[in-house]
Protein backbone atom coordinates (compact mmCIF):
# COMPACT_ATOMS: atom_id res chain seq x y z
CA UNK A 1 0.00 0.00 0.00
CA UNK A 2 0.91 3.72 -1.10
CA UNK A 3 1.13 6.08 1.76
CA UNK A 4 2.36 9.97 2.16
CA UNK A 5 2.66 12.47 4.99
CA UNK A 6 3.73 15.58 4.43
CA UNK A 7 6.62 16.46 7.62
CA UNK A 8 5.82 20.41 7.31
CA UNK A 9 4.70 22.62 4.33
CA UNK A 10 5.02 26.26 3.37
CA UNK A 11 7.65 29.03 3.18
CA UNK A 12 9.67 28.08 6.38
CA UNK A 13 9.94 24.96 5.50
CA UNK A 14 9.01 21.82 3.09
CA UNK A 15 9.25 17.83 3.37
CA UNK A 16 7.17 15.13 2.68
CA UNK A 17 7.71 10.90 3.16
CA UNK A 18 6.06 8.33 0.68
CA UNK A 19 5.85 4.64 1.35
CA UNK A 20 5.41 1.42 0.16
CA UNK A 21 6.25 0.08 3.81
CA UNK A 22 9.42 -1.41 2.92
CA UNK A 23 10.45 1.61 0.92
CA UNK A 24 10.45 4.99 2.10
CA UNK A 25 11.57 8.30 -0.05
CA UNK A 26 11.90 11.80 1.45
CA UNK A 27 10.59 14.40 -0.85
CA UNK A 28 13.00 17.72 -0.11
CA UNK A 29 14.45 18.24 3.24
CA UNK A 30 13.93 22.12 4.10
CA UNK A 31 13.23 21.65 7.63
CA UNK A 32 16.07 20.46 10.60
CA UNK A 33 16.53 17.11 10.50
CA UNK A 34 15.91 17.28 13.98
CA UNK A 35 12.49 17.97 12.87
CA UNK A 36 12.59 15.74 9.89
CA UNK A 37 13.70 12.90 12.46
CA UNK A 38 11.13 13.32 15.24
CA UNK A 39 8.28 13.35 12.26
CA UNK A 40 9.40 10.23 10.98
CA UNK A 41 9.62 8.88 14.33
CA UNK A 42 5.86 9.78 14.66
CA UNK A 43 5.04 7.55 11.59
CA UNK A 44 6.94 4.57 12.96
CA UNK A 45 9.96 5.28 10.78
CA UNK A 46 13.79 6.63 11.28
CA UNK A 47 16.36 8.03 9.45
CA UNK A 48 18.20 5.00 8.53
CA UNK A 49 15.16 3.71 6.71
CA UNK A 50 15.03 6.46 4.20
CA UNK A 51 16.09 4.91 0.77
CA UNK A 52 16.37 8.28 -1.15
CA UNK A 53 15.62 11.89 -1.17
CA UNK A 54 13.83 13.76 -4.24
CA UNK A 55 14.82 17.62 -4.28
CA UNK A 56 12.90 19.66 -6.34
CA UNK A 57 15.07 22.86 -6.30
CA UNK A 58 17.44 24.60 -4.46
CA UNK A 59 15.75 26.91 -2.67
CA UNK A 60 16.33 27.04 1.50
CA UNK A 61 13.34 25.95 2.40
CA UNK A 62 13.56 23.03 0.85
CA UNK A 63 17.25 21.81 0.85
CA UNK A 64 17.93 23.01 4.75
CA UNK A 65 18.86 19.79 6.03
CA UNK A 66 20.72 18.14 3.23
CA UNK A 67 24.53 18.73 4.84
CA UNK A 68 23.20 17.15 8.02
CA UNK A 69 21.08 14.85 6.79
CA UNK A 70 23.51 13.17 4.71
CA UNK A 71 26.10 13.26 7.20
CA UNK A 72 22.92 10.78 9.05
CA UNK A 73 21.88 8.34 6.44
CA UNK A 74 23.60 6.98 3.42
CA UNK A 75 20.60 8.19 1.26
CA UNK A 76 21.47 9.20 -2.30
CA UNK A 77 19.74 12.73 -3.30
CA UNK A 78 17.70 12.82 -6.60
CA UNK A 79 17.76 15.91 -8.18
CA UNK A 80 18.19 17.74 -11.70
CA UNK A 81 21.58 18.63 -12.41
CA UNK A 82 21.34 22.35 -11.99
CA UNK A 83 20.19 22.13 -9.17
CA UNK A 84 22.75 19.84 -8.04
CA UNK A 85 25.30 22.32 -9.23
CA UNK A 86 24.35 25.04 -7.64
CA UNK A 87 24.12 22.83 -4.04
CA UNK A 88 27.40 21.25 -4.50
CA UNK A 89 28.87 25.17 -4.81
CA UNK A 90 26.93 26.04 -1.99
CA UNK A 91 27.79 23.21 0.32
CA UNK A 92 31.19 20.77 -0.04
CA UNK A 93 30.85 16.96 0.18
CA UNK A 94 27.77 16.45 -1.23
CA UNK A 95 29.08 15.75 -4.70
CA UNK A 96 29.11 12.26 -4.12
CA UNK A 97 25.43 11.80 -2.94
CA UNK A 98 23.69 13.19 -6.15
CA UNK A 99 22.04 11.16 -8.88
CA UNK A 100 21.06 13.13 -11.39
CA UNK A 101 18.21 13.52 -13.88
CA UNK A 102 17.23 15.76 -17.00
CA UNK A 103 13.40 16.83 -15.91
CA UNK A 104 11.45 14.07 -17.81
CA UNK A 105 13.20 11.27 -17.21
CA UNK A 106 11.86 8.23 -15.17
CA UNK A 107 13.73 5.93 -12.62
CA UNK A 108 13.71 3.43 -9.81
CA UNK A 109 14.66 4.21 -6.42
CA UNK A 110 14.53 0.82 -4.41
CA UNK A 111 11.65 -0.66 -6.62
CA UNK A 112 9.49 1.78 -6.21
CA UNK A 113 9.16 4.24 -10.06
CA UNK A 114 9.70 8.06 -9.96
CA UNK A 115 9.08 10.13 -12.93
CA UNK A 116 10.31 13.81 -12.98
CA UNK A 117 8.74 16.76 -14.96
CA UNK A 118 10.00 20.70 -15.22
CA UNK A 119 7.64 23.60 -13.47
CA UNK A 120 8.08 27.15 -13.78
CA UNK A 121 10.28 28.69 -10.48
CA UNK A 122 12.70 31.40 -10.20
CA UNK A 123 15.76 29.18 -9.53
CA UNK A 124 17.92 26.46 -11.60
CA UNK A 125 15.84 23.88 -12.53
CA UNK A 126 12.35 23.47 -10.78
CA UNK A 127 11.22 20.01 -11.12
CA UNK A 128 7.81 18.07 -9.69
CA UNK A 129 7.57 14.37 -9.16
CA UNK A 130 5.51 11.37 -9.27
CA UNK A 131 5.95 7.89 -7.36
CA UNK A 132 4.24 5.05 -8.32
CA UNK A 133 4.06 1.36 -6.70
CA UNK A 134 2.86 0.42 -10.31
CA UNK A 135 -0.80 0.31 -8.57
CA UNK A 136 -0.71 3.50 -6.84
CA UNK A 137 0.53 7.24 -7.60
CA UNK A 138 1.41 10.01 -5.99
CA UNK A 139 2.16 13.15 -7.15
CA UNK A 140 3.89 16.24 -5.89
CA UNK A 141 3.63 19.48 -7.68
CA UNK A 142 4.45 22.46 -5.84
CA UNK A 143 6.62 25.98 -6.16
CA UNK A 144 5.84 26.98 -10.03
CA UNK A 145 4.02 30.07 -11.34
CA UNK A 146 1.82 28.43 -13.87
CA UNK A 147 1.30 24.59 -14.50
CA UNK A 148 3.50 23.84 -17.06
CA UNK A 149 2.12 21.38 -19.91
CA UNK A 150 4.69 18.63 -18.92
CA UNK A 151 3.49 18.87 -15.31
CA UNK A 152 -0.20 17.81 -16.29
CA UNK A 153 1.09 14.92 -17.59
CA UNK A 154 2.93 13.57 -15.06
CA UNK A 155 0.54 14.51 -12.81
CA UNK A 156 -2.53 13.11 -14.94
CA UNK A 157 -3.97 9.60 -13.08
CA UNK A 158 -2.36 10.24 -9.70
CA UNK A 159 -4.50 8.64 -7.19
CA UNK A 160 -3.29 11.81 -4.44
CA UNK A 161 -1.58 15.37 -5.20
CA UNK A 162 0.18 17.51 -3.21
CA UNK A 163 -0.47 20.62 -5.18
CA UNK A 164 0.49 23.97 -4.64
CA UNK A 165 -2.27 26.64 -2.96
CA UNK A 166 0.49 29.42 -2.43
CA UNK A 167 -1.43 32.82 -1.76
CA UNK A 168 -4.66 34.65 -1.84
CA UNK A 169 -4.48 37.45 -4.04
CA UNK A 170 -6.21 39.59 -2.16
CA UNK A 171 -3.93 39.12 0.91
CA UNK A 172 -0.82 39.23 -0.58
CA UNK A 173 -2.39 42.57 -2.34
CA UNK A 174 -2.79 44.29 0.93
CA UNK A 175 -0.35 42.71 2.99
CA UNK A 176 3.08 43.76 3.86
CA UNK A 177 5.36 42.61 1.51
CA UNK A 178 7.56 44.96 -0.50
CA UNK A 179 5.99 45.21 -4.30
CA UNK A 180 8.98 43.58 -6.03
CA UNK A 181 8.26 40.41 -4.10
CA UNK A 182 4.87 40.70 -4.99
CA UNK A 183 4.81 40.61 -7.99
CA UNK A 184 7.94 37.56 -8.25
CA UNK A 185 5.34 35.96 -6.41
CA UNK A 186 2.16 36.07 -8.56
CA UNK A 187 4.72 35.91 -11.60
CA UNK A 188 4.70 32.94 -14.07
CA UNK A 189 8.38 32.62 -12.19
CA UNK A 190 6.82 32.68 -8.68
CA UNK A 191 4.27 30.65 -7.15
CA UNK A 192 0.42 29.10 -7.94
CA UNK A 193 -2.77 31.43 -5.96
CA UNK A 194 -5.62 29.53 -4.14
CA UNK A 195 -7.85 30.12 -7.49
CA UNK A 196 -4.78 28.48 -9.89
CA UNK A 197 -4.33 25.89 -7.40
CA UNK A 198 -7.75 25.30 -7.11
CA UNK A 199 -8.08 25.14 -11.15
CA UNK A 200 -5.25 22.42 -11.37
CA UNK A 201 -6.34 20.47 -8.47
CA UNK A 202 -9.99 20.62 -10.51
CA UNK A 203 -8.48 19.36 -13.54
CA UNK A 204 -6.46 16.28 -11.37
CA UNK A 205 -9.83 15.25 -10.09
CA UNK A 206 -11.21 15.25 -13.71
CA UNK A 207 -8.66 12.80 -14.64
CA UNK A 208 -9.01 10.56 -11.62
CA UNK A 209 -7.22 11.69 -8.84
CA UNK A 210 -9.20 11.53 -5.35
CA UNK A 211 -7.48 13.03 -2.96
CA UNK A 212 -5.52 16.70 -2.82
CA UNK A 213 -3.39 17.71 -0.03
CA UNK A 214 -3.21 21.31 -0.56
CA UNK A 215 0.74 22.53 0.31
CA UNK A 216 2.98 25.18 0.84
CA UNK A 217 0.02 27.83 2.58
CA UNK A 218 1.97 31.04 2.76
CA UNK A 219 1.62 32.36 6.14
CA UNK A 220 1.78 35.73 5.26
CA UNK A 221 -0.40 35.76 2.40
CA UNK A 222 -3.02 32.67 2.82
CA UNK A 223 -5.17 30.65 5.41
CA UNK A 224 -6.44 27.25 5.13
CA UNK A 225 -10.11 28.75 5.14
CA UNK A 226 -9.15 30.45 1.47
CA UNK A 227 -7.58 27.56 -0.56
CA UNK A 228 -9.78 25.08 0.75
CA UNK A 229 -12.87 27.06 -0.39
CA UNK A 230 -10.58 28.08 -3.54
CA UNK A 231 -10.48 24.29 -3.97
CA UNK A 232 -14.29 23.18 -3.48
CA UNK A 233 -15.64 26.28 -5.67
CA UNK A 234 -12.74 24.73 -8.54
CA UNK A 235 -13.76 21.13 -7.83
CA UNK A 236 -17.74 22.28 -7.96
CA UNK A 237 -17.11 23.63 -10.95
CA UNK A 238 -16.78 20.88 -12.70
CA UNK A 239 -19.56 18.73 -11.40
CA UNK A 240 -17.41 17.34 -8.46
CA UNK A 241 -18.34 17.14 -4.74
CA UNK A 242 -16.55 16.14 -1.68
CA UNK A 243 -17.32 12.60 -2.09
CA UNK A 244 -15.48 12.92 -5.35
CA UNK A 245 -12.55 13.97 -4.55
CA UNK A 246 -11.15 14.61 -0.83
CA UNK A 247 -8.92 18.09 0.31
CA UNK A 248 -6.89 18.32 2.99
CA UNK A 249 -4.54 21.26 3.96
CA UNK A 250 -0.83 20.24 4.93
CA UNK A 251 -0.10 22.22 8.32
CA UNK A 252 2.85 24.97 7.51
CA UNK A 253 4.83 23.40 10.59
CA UNK A 254 3.74 19.98 12.01
CA UNK A 255 3.73 16.60 10.55
CA UNK A 256 0.24 14.97 9.05
CA UNK A 257 -0.44 11.37 9.54
CA UNK A 258 -0.11 8.63 6.88
CA UNK A 259 -2.79 9.54 4.32
CA UNK A 260 -3.40 6.17 1.72
CA UNK A 261 -2.65 7.33 -1.56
Amino acid sequence: MLKVATLASGSSGNCAVVSDGRIHILIDAGISTRRIAQGLRALGLELRHISGVLVTHEHIDHVAALPVLCKQTQAPLYTAEGTALELCGRWSGLAERFQVFEPGQRFAVSGLEVGTFPTSHDCACPCGFYVTDGNRKLALCTDTGFVTPQAREGVRGAHTLIGEFNYDPEMLRTGPYPLHLKERIRGDRGHLSNEMGGQFAAWAGSQGTRRVILAHLSQENNLPELALAAAEKALAELGLGKKDVELAAAPRGQATGWFEV
